[in-house]
């Protein structure tokens, strides 16, 4: 029986179990959405821009496991998702961007919207793909969410033209038969060379990225039984329970508390465990692992990239665990170590709680009523900021898929657009977006999509009338903020016009109140929105630790020359 391309499409994301899609139909796409309102497994998703459609299938995957689909049209649709592409491409998430082509059945140029979509797409993809005739979509499709999830994970991009979504095809199902290969979990003398370093190790440092999310309970077994501090990156934030006493903080160095560099300080070994120290996650390269490194990827082009490893190791970090276990023998608990980190922990809360805004609201406080109030299996997103490097410090989490963020492409924008993909991909667990006043100008108005798709996230907008993040550098670093102060704008007149509850929150006294109507809103199914007045004046330890990393990183003249600036500004106002 024949079909058109656009039900053979359907077909293929069905079977990829793919549950929604998210973009703007356009005339190339048409049969594409029409196959789709007939589909009872995937649900298509209308958004205001295609930006957020990259950033919505981003977080189906953050949150649950299955691959989003940003289903865009031909150029304007796909620049406009390019920067949610590239987000996916180099936070390591795997992604089927749907394009479509003009149609090439005609030959006629200077057809509407066409560039080179292949080009545009080929730098922030794991591979582009382009069926010729109708019997090859099918395969096509399953062929490119294989490659998004195998290896390293990342976005990929179909490319069906118009005429392929015109026309009947025979579909050749039977042309997809590709086992999945297995992942990589290192060699026996790989294994026998880690357990034997390991085992001469006293204090070990554990530094786990999103790449050892998959571990489980593996890893916990792996840290008790080296009896191993942990660290984490930013996106392996809950990869390994921040309430176990072993656990010291998500990242270490600069920009970490003192009392995590001292523990840091006694360790003799770090076995860093699917993660790539790129910049963020190192708050600009600000730290030194402890040597001798052991570092574990599936993907062979980060083993040692930005520091040398004494042993590096091509492996899924999951299925390397497991492996590793019975190599090891298990040792006794170090009371002290423990004793250091839960004192430690404990003294950085009391410097946050003696920080306590007079007339504003304090973000470690608010964080931790969010956490008491919506519990351990809320999803929280955030974006390009403050409200990341706050959320990543003061949060506790204990399983991953629970900290959604744009982290090494660092898009503006993206939190609530992802704490919308979340919610569809999760409706049972509680869904709080960390927005900034900036970021909310750019995708704010997706709270359109969650109040006419009863999608119930609760988004608080973290407002400073700021770009926060950068007007503190500027601060700190120049004494002076240029552009980086927001024009005002009427929150509660927006969310009145999108069909959004609006709430304040203007101090720490209030938060309790606020809370427990937001939670009746969002368990009631209502998205709803919280303007709350933050308080920025405590910096966040990765905000200091940056600007104390590049600060000594510049040659004297120029330290000097910085320095003075900020100085004289500060003195002569």
């Amino acid at each position: 029986m024949k079909m058109t391309g656009g039900e053979i499409v359907v077909r293929a994301l069905e079977d990829e179990e793919i549950p929604f899609t998210f973009g703007i139909p356009g005339t190339h796409n048409i049969e594409l959405y029409d196959a789709l309102a007939r589909s009872e497994k995937v649900k298509p998703i209308l958004v205001t821009d295609e930006q957020s459609a990259s950033f919505m299938a981003d977080a189906v995957w953050r949150a649950s496991g299955r691959l989003g689909c940003a289903a865009v049209v031909p150029g304007a649709g796909l620049t406009h998702a390019m920067s949610g592409i590239a987000e996916a491409f180099m936070d390591g998430v795997p992604m089927l961007v749907l394009g479509c082509g003009i149609r090439r059945d005609t030959r006629r140029a200077f057809q509407l919207h066409d560039v080179d979509q292949q080009a545009l797409a080929a730098p922030v993809t794991k591979g582009c793909f382009l069926p010729q005739r109708g019997e090859e979509i099918y395969a096509t499709i399953r062929r490119a969410c294989r490659l998004a999830r195998q290896g390293p994970p990342g976005p990929v991009f179909v490319e069906i033209p118009a005429d392929l979504y015109l026309f009947r095809h025979h579909p050749a199902f039977e042309a997809f038969q590709e086992a999945p290969p297995a992942p990589p979990t290192g060699s026996g003398a790989e294994l026998d060379q880690m357990a034997a370093l390991l085992g001469k190790a006293q204090r070990p440092l554990l530094y786990v990225g999103l790449g050892a999310a998959g571990s489980g309970a593996d890893l916990v077994a792996l840290a008790e039984k080296l009896q191993a501090v942990v660290a984490s990156t930013f996106q392996g934030k809950g990869a390994f329970p921040e309430e176990h006493p072993l656990f010291l903080w998500p990242g270490f160095g600069q920009a970490a508390p003192a009392f995590v560099r001292k523990v840091v300080a006694d360790c003799d070994l770090t076995l860093a465990l699917g993660c790539r120290f790129g910049e963020v996650a190192t708050a600009s390269y600000g730290l030194t692992p402890p040597q001798p490194l052991i570092h574990v990827d599936i993907d062979p082009g980060v083993l040692g990239r930005n520091y040398p490893a004494a042993l590096g190791v091509t492996a899924d970090a999951a299925s390397l665990v497991r492996e590793l276990l019975p190599r090891l023998p298990t040792r006794a608990p170090n009371d002290a170590v423990r004793r250091s980190i839960g004192e430690g922990q404990r003294a950085v809360w009391r410097d946050w709680e003696a920080g306590k805004s007079a007339e504003r609201v304090t973000p470690a406080l608010l964080l931790r009523s969010l956490q008491e109030t919506f519990g351990g299996d809320a999803i929280f997103t955030t974006d390009s900021g403050n409200g990341t490097f706050l959320g990543m410090e003061c949060l506790r989490l204990n399983r991953p898929g629970r900290f959604l963020a744009p982290v090494d492409y660092s898009c503006m924008g993206y939190a609530i657009p992802a704490a919308l993909g979340a919610k569809l991909a999760r409706p049972e667990a509680p869904v709080v977006a960390l927005a900034g006043d900036g970021a909310f100008l750019m995708t704010g108005l997706e709270l359109i999509t969650a109040a006419s798709q009863k999608i119930a996230v609760a988004v608080f907008v973290l407002r400073d009338r700021e770009l926060a993040q950068i007007a503190q550098f500027q601060d700190v670093a120049l004494n002076r903020k240029a552009c980086s102060v927001l024009p005002d704008y009427d929150l509660e007149g927006l969310c009145r016009g999108v069909g959004v509850e609006h709430l304040r929150l203007d101090r720490d006294a209030e938060t309790p109140a606020v809370l427990a109507r937001v939670q009746e809103l969002t368990e009631s199914g209502q998205p709803v929105l919280v303007d709350v007045a933050i308080d920025y004046s405590q910096k966040t330890y990765f905000t200091q630790g940056v600007v104390k990393t590049n600060l000594l990183r510049l040659p004297w003249p120029d330290r000097l020359r910085f320095i003075g600036r900020a100085l004289a500004r500060k003195v002569l106002g």
